[in-house]
């Protein structure tokens, strides 16, 4: 089950979600959650979604889902995942 701060960024952007029963869309799945923000959410959402979990546990997420099979890495969009694997190749696991 999410958070209250992951359900209320959910509902924020419930838009995004319109493929999901309103009455599911607080208890979607990380997963989910990571690969419709990244697909098709603006800047805004990018950015509260990794200030709510975190650039490093993001990029954990994102890469364990892109590397679990073909199928899960073809749920994102061509240009997402280049951007985003080169993203999180720069900016997480990093010291600060």
């Amino acid at each position: 089950m999410n958070n209250t701060d992951i359900k209320a960024f959910i509902r924020q952007n419930s838009d995004l979600f319109w493929y999901t029963p309103e009455d599911k869309r607080e208890s979607i799945s990380d997963e989910t959650l990571l690969e419709t923000i990244l697909n098709y959410g603006d800047l805004n959402a990018v950015k509260q979604l990794l200030r709510l979990w975190g650039i490093n546990q993001t990029a954990d997420r994102f890469e364990k889902l892109v590397n679990e099979s073909d199928r899960k890495k073809g749920n994102f969009h061509e240009l997402t995942l280049n951007f985003f694997k080169e993203f999180f190749k720069r900016h997480a696991h990093q010291d600060i």
